[in-house]
């Protein structure tokens, strides 16, 4: 089993990726939906890092200096894959930002490491959907000496259209100049649970299946 069928199996496992009806922030009728407030105790976020470090050496290899983690959902992902990439032997820095302005001691906007105009950075967040509040971190890292972002890696690639018939995250990152990459795809995630037990149980039967390649067949991008 590669480490895309692990993180498959560990989202359900986790009670994270759920199939049913789910109203998304678009309007649309989802039959599947990504939680990864799931990720709950300690052992769970340690093992997620393991899956977002492995991403990370998958793309971008250790042509980057740190990981950098959107607040507030982007900060213990930033800081569990460093620590599973210096497992692997990739010592690398975090950086985080802060929602609110400090106004006293260090009153950086960030904080962790050291950022100059040189300083490669590999974005982690849980999903995009329009890339907004991908765009406030990029301007909050413009005034921390402007480091580059050189890519993001996300959990799951929806694999949805945007605004057009391109796939959102294609769209966000056309707008961005960054590419954006995820762990798995919703493809995969199809291909690899059709009539898959897990723990016992059939989470995505035929009906299911057919339920979730429907709604592909109208919102789909790219899969």
């Amino acid at each position: 089993m590669n480490y895309k069928e692990e993180f498959i199996e560990f989202l359900v496992q986790c009670n994270a990726l759920k199939f049913g009806e789910f109203e998304l922030k678009s309007g649309r009728l989802a039959p599947y939906f990504i939680n990864t407030g799931m990720f709950d105790t300690g052992s769970k976020i340690k093992k997620l890092g393991t899956y977002y470090a492995r991403a990370i050496n998958a793309h971008f290899k250790e042509d980057f200096h740190g990981i950098y983690g959107p607040a507030y959902k982007g900060i213990p992902l930033c800081i569990t894959a460093a620590c599973a990439l210096a497992d692997m032997g990739i010592d690398k820095g975090y950086v985080f930002n802060r929602k609110e302005a400090k106004t006293y001691a260090d009153k950086s906007a960030v904080v962790g490491m050291s950022l100059t105009s040189d300083t490669r950075l590999v974005l982690v967040d849980d999903v995009i959907t329009s890339g907004k509040a991908i765009r406030e971190s990029l301007e909050v890292l413009k005034g921390c000496s402007n480091p580059q972002v050189c890519g993001i890696i996300i959990s799951v690639n929806r694999q949805e259209k945007g605004k057009t018939d391109k796939n959102a995250l294609e769209e966000v990152s056309e707008t961005l100049g960054i590419p954006i990459f995820a762990i798995v795809t919703i493809r995969e995630i199809i291909d690899f649970l059709h009539n898959r037990e897990i723990d016992g149980k059939i989470v995505m039967d035929d009906q299911m299946k057919v339920t979730i390649e429907t709604y592909l067949a109208t919102y789909g991008a790219d899969c």
